[in-house]
Formats: C-alpha cells, sequence, structure tokens
C-alpha cells in the first residue's frame, strides 16, 4: 500500500503525518529521517490495527499543487 505523507517544515525541524491514518505522525530533524521514522510508524499502527481487529484503511487521499500569483 501507499499512502499519503504531508511533510511540514517547521521553526526547529520537519512533521509528517497520514491523513488516512489518523494519529500516525513522526518528528525529526529532517524530512529523511522524518520519513523513516513515519514508515516505521505506518507499520505499528497497521499492526496495532490488525491486533485490535479492525480494518486496514485503503488508501484514499491524494494531493495536487495549485499555481498562483506571487503575494
Amino acid at each position: 500500500m501507499r499512502y499519503v505523507v504531508i511533510v511540514e517544515q517547521g521553526e526547529i525541524g520537519v512533521g509528517a503525518y497520514v491523513p488516512d491514518l489518523p494519529g500516525c505522525v513522526a518528528v525529526g530533524e529532517t524530512k529523511e529521517v522524518v520519513l523513516r521514522l513515519l514508515g516505521e510508524a505506518v507499520e505499528l499502527h497497521l499492526e496495532a490495527l490488525r491486533e485490535d481487529g479492525l480494518p486496514i484503511p485503503e488508501p484514499s487521499s491524494s494531493s495536487e499543487y495549485v499555481e498562483v500569483g506571487a503575494a
């Protein structure tokens, strides 16, 4: 499965989350670190859902870009 990941640069680090898996988040110093940690978090999240007998959410989010004039 492939889930959309939202990566956000903050003032002191990087955060990321998976819209289709509420509560599945990671933070770190770099984008590379955050993506690695989030990959691990997704695996653990899905494992916990399986253990609890809950359905695994199908990936349904997508991303697009919008062109705008300079602010």
